[in-house]
């Protein structure tokens, strides 16, 4: 598996791209990280290292504040108009999935029809603030108006998975938190937690988000 990196200009600033390509691609998954960590977070990594044996390119986007130093993530429209301006760096002329975690899903949602993506990850989708439900973030899944995953841990406090309606297609990580943690004595191994992301994700991406040319390959 070929990795490249580049650095790319955007509206506010200079992020980072890392891309993870499949040897003969059939559609590019773009994922943002979260409003306190980076692309080096264990769900993106394991995607990233899982996808590309199976025909899917990962681009993990690392924004421009956390490339220049800063610790919490800058306003939302900041992260929309880098998260933009990074689609424009990943392979194309195959079916983009945009996505990431927490803000980083947030972000996708709200941009994945300027994007032009034909399919949306959200990985633990901040749907409120903790303890704050009637905060909800609902619409801007809804908003997105494409094909979507929620993959959710069980014991997420910004949206437990039975807080989302029946609408949402929905992936749950049993025993994690926010962060796709379990704890150390859950029945589920953390191994075993990033392998229901994983598998979810592809399965999805084969159903709804890019056509009939994966499932040929992986099957």
């Amino acid at each position: 598996m070929k990795i490249e990196e580049q650095l790319v200009t955007t509206p506010v600033g200079e992020g980072r791209l890392v891309v993870h390509h499949a040897d003969d691609p059939v559609a590019v998954l773009l994922l943002s990280h979260g409003a306190g960590g980076g692309i080096e977070a264990h769900d993106l990594v394991a995607l990233a290292e899982a996808l590309p044996l199976q025909g899917v390119t990962v681009a993990l986007f690392e924004q421009p504040w956390r490339r220049s130093g800063r610790k919490i993530a800058t306003a939302p429209s900041t992260l929309d108009e880098a998260f933009v301006a990074a689609a424009g760096h990943v392979p194309q002329g195959l079916p983009l999935i945009v996505g990431g975690r927490s803000a980083g899903a947030r972000s996708a949602a709200r941009t994945a029809l300027r994007i032009g993506a034909s399919g949306c990850l959200a990985l633990s989708f901040p749907l409120h603030p903790p303890g704050r439900p009637e905060k909800s973030r609902l619409g801007e899944l809804h908003g997105s108006e494409i094909t979507t995953l929620v993959v959710q841990g069980e014991r997420d406090t910004m949206g437990a998975p039975s807080e989302f309606p029946d609408d949402i297609d929905l992936c749950v990580v049993p025993y994690a938190d926010h962060s796709l943690k379990v704890p150390k004595r859950a029945p589920v191994e953390q191994d075993e937690a990033l392998a229901i992301v994983v598998q979810a994700t592809l399965e999805w991406v084969v159903r709804e988000a890019a056509g009939d040319a994966l499932g040929n390959q992986t099957a």
